[in-house]
């Protein structure tokens, strides 16, 4: 796989052609090397072409793992799976066996699930992926990732143009909430649009610290939403045509990358999950552990608390399932 990469991070670094005795001399490897790593990569799915003169770079690397890792802007090794029962499984097992920095992807999930152990539709054409890092961070600051994931999986719906928002704490939406005269999306869901993407954060660690850290992100990309649950959508019904997996990934992948990249960068995580929200300024009905809290979310509070005014006084809410209500007429 290193010289796959190699191969390929060569070929996109020239404008033309490169010849195999070249690539071979510049990857310290031999000519039979380079021909098994070319034949390995468009078994991977990427058209690598050959003219007289050498190789040329494919100009649209397939959605797999060499395909999501070629050209990636972020610290993370991809292991890709057509098919697996969980990423987040996956990942989980990787922590155990002291991995790091790893990006957990699947065409299509068999076993997954959602927050409180719901069922999440996985089928194939969707982008379900788990991140698994050891962020140097007090584990009161772990509800951080989860609302970067968030940024990220909006930013990259943004960018294969879709406008999607985020509800608190990590659903990603689309669609507008009917108005006071009823007219608009119906949505008898109570989420404020139909949704895209779902997050679950694990993790394991200290009292005090982080061990290890696994974000799942599940993105109904190029799936038609006849057969989603009610109340979803996907990003190629909403754009109207398919979109690019592999960029969306990559994209999702670097974005949640800067967010966390360090303490100082966390703190950039609050000002843009609250620039994308769709819940501030809403009345809420939230169901908390402690009971309901129904009133107007006005905040995110550190590390991800939503600030609720009610009729008793401002609450803070660090969990639970957050409706959004009809404003009072």
């Amino acid at each position: 796989m290193d010289t796959r990469r190699a191969l390929l991070d060569a070929l996109a670094a020239d404008d033309g052609p490169v010849s195999g005795p070249a690539l071979a001399e510049s990857l310290g490897v031999s000519r039979a090397a380079v021909w098994k790593a070319v034949e390995g990569l468009r078994e991977e799915g990427f058209a690598v072409a050959s003219t007289p003169e050498g190789y040329v770079a494919p100009e649209d690397p397939g959605y797999s793992g060499p395909g999501i890792a070629f050209g990636l802007d972020a610290p993370y090794s991809v292991e890709y799976y057509d098919r697996i029962g969980s990423t987040n499984a996956r990942a989980r097992e990787l922590a155990g066996e002291g991995a790091a920095d790893v990006a957990v992807v699947a065409d299509e999930q068999t076993g997954s699930r959602g927050r409180l152990d719901r069922e999440w539709v996985a089928p194939s054409g969707g982008v379900w992926l788990s991140v698994l890092t050891r962020p140097d961070v007090p584990t009161a600051r772990a509800p951080l990732f989860t609302l970067a994931a968030a940024v990220a999986t909006t930013d990259a719906a943004r960018e294969a143009g879709v406008d999607a928002r985020i509800k608190w704490p990590n659903d990603v939406l689309v669609g507008e909430e009917a108005d006071e005269s009823g007219e608009g999306d119906s949505d008898p869901t109570g989420r404020g649009g139909r949704k895209l993407a779902g997050i679950l954060t694990e993790m394991e660690g200290e009292a005090d610290r982080v061990g290890w850290l696994v974000v799942g992100v599940g993105v109904n990309a190029n799936i038609d939403p006849e057969t989603l649950p009610a109340g979803a959508a996907s990003l190629s019904a909403e754009r109207g045509e398919p979109i690019d997996r592999r960029r969306f990934a990559a994209t999702l992948l670097e974005r949640y990358a800067a967010l966390t990249a360090s303490p100082a960068a966390l703190d950039g995580v609050l000002p843009a999950w609250r620039e994308r929200a769709s819940t501030l300024g809403r009345r809420v009905r939230v169901e908390a552990a402690d009971g309901v809290v129904e009133g107007t979310a006005v905040d995110v509070a550190g590390p991800g608390a939503l600030v609720v005014d009610t009729d008793e006084g401002r609450r803070r809410v660090h969990a639970g399932d957050c409706e959004h209500l009809r404003d009072a007429e």
